[in-house]
């Protein structure tokens, strides 16, 4: 079942769990600091394939093939799958999962989509309307920059603010099934609010997602009497350097105070911003999606974190609107995972 806490907010009281979980990033993220987390590295970013959009569904197909695999069962097992990406019409998520043959539920959510596709998926398995279900997302820094930006011939200059997108896909497979063994659980989650606090600049997408992220925890605390003290981590993604010290700031200036403390971000955590070049950290699907897949849950499974706050926030914006002079809204999604204790 599914309990309704407050506007867009719930928790699942028949819990999913998280059975089986898979990374797989590119070269420069397989020389970051988490390079030892992922199940897999591509040393060439094209993946074998002739084009980067091919690419990035060569990486999703890669991290759901893991996942099921990991899991010891088949993709006939699986009810369904929900994935989306940076791409129009979400097509490296399309592309690249066609050949599994399962359920497809497409979704886009910016970077903010492997929160959406988690909750989304644990609320149809808690609901009883499946037993097995896979979240999953990619980006591509080639790409999102032929798309969102230039092509990478141009060679623009980049701005302090600008982030990189993360080349790499995450996925993991959540169930109810009684038969299937898992310690992570999915327990609450608060969907966002779109913000939109003026900003215009394309390239500092880390000021446009901290008001939503900062909205959506507030809110979150709010609907499930939950504080930041609960929490060994609140894991945003992917906010990067700018978007995180403005993210603690607006807290603070509501009152909320020991996030500092416990936070800490996908784009700041991928990357080694002193000897890689990204400026002010990582961004896309993929960065939140591999950090969590690849470094964050096995740390759950080891017992070095019991319950972290997992909050993934996405700008939704286009070139088309960027273009004709709108502002970049954003919004954030909330899943809280704890281990499963006994």
């Amino acid at each position: 079942m599914v309990k309704r806490m407050g506007s867009g907010s719930f928790r699942f009281e028949h819990t999913p769990r998280i059975i089986s979980h898979a990374a797989v990033v590119g070269k420069k993220e397989g020389e970051g600091p988490l390079r030892d987390c992922f199940d897999k590295v591509f040393k060439d970013n094209l993946a074998g394939e002739d084009t980067w959009e091919k690419a990035e569904s060569r990486f999703v197909q890669e991290a759901v093939g893991l996942c099921i695999d990991k899991s010891g069962l088949s993709s006939g097992d699986i009810d369904a799958i929900f994935s989306g990406d940076l791409l129009n019409q979400c097509v490296a998520s399309t592309y690249g999962l066609r050949s599994y043959q399962m359920p497809d539920v497409g979704m886009y959510g910016a970077c903010s989509t492997m929160a959406l596709t988690m909750i989304t998926a644990s609320t149809l398995l808690a609901a009883g309307g499946a037993n097995r279900c896979i979240a999953a997302t990619s980006s591509h820094f080639s790409s999102a920059e032929r798309q969102y930006r230039n092509p990478l011939q141009y060679g623009g200059q980049r701005t302090p603010t600008a982030q990189w997108t993360v080349t790499g896909s995450g996925a993991v497979m959540l169930s109810t099934d009684e038969a299937d063994k898992g310690t992570v659980t999915v327990q609450r989650a608060t969907l966002g609010i779109v913000r939109d606090m003026g900003i215009k600049d394309a390239n500092n997408m880390g000021a446009a997602m901290a008001p939503a992220a900062a909205d959506t925890l507030i809110r979150f605390m709010q609907h499930h009497s939950a504080s930041p003290e609960d929490y060994d981590m609140i894991l945003t993604g992917d906010l990067a350097e700018v978007g995180s010290k403005l993210f603690v700031e607006l807290l603070e200036r509501e009152g909320i105070q020991g996030v500092a403390e416990r936070h800490n971000d996908c784009g700041m955590m991928i990357f080694d911003r002193e000897k890689q070049d990204v400026h002010s950290g990582g961004s896309g699907c993929g960065c939140s999606a591999s950090v969590l897949c690849g470094h964050i849950l096995p740390r759950m499974e080891r017992g070095d974190l019991r319950r972290i706050l997992f909050i993934a926030t996405g700008a939704l914006q286009n070139p088309t609107v960027s273009l004709q002079g709108e502002t970049v809204p954003g919004v954030a999604h909330a899943v809280e995972l704890c281990v499963l204790i006994g």
